[in-house]
């Protein structure tokens, strides 16, 4: 499966720039991602990258009765 994204930039002032890439609808439903999840990108070369879940401790720790 692959998709077509591309990568936009905001610029805020002379020197802040954001970059933001879209992960298409599609494809956020086949990985079942849900909103405010945590993912990791990894580096592997110039034109290759990793995106991977982080796994996230339990909503339920620490919370008292």
């Amino acid at each position: 499966m692959a998709y077509l994204s591309k990568l936009q930039v905001i610029e805020r002032g002379s020197s802040n720039r954001q970059f933001y890439m879209i992960c298409p609808a599609p494809l956020a439903a086949a990985l079942e991602m849900e909103k405010g999840e945590q993912l990791e990108w990894v580096i592997k070369d110039r034109n290759t990258f990793e995106i991977r879940r982080v796994e996230h401790q339990s909503k339920a720790k620490g919370v008292r009765s």
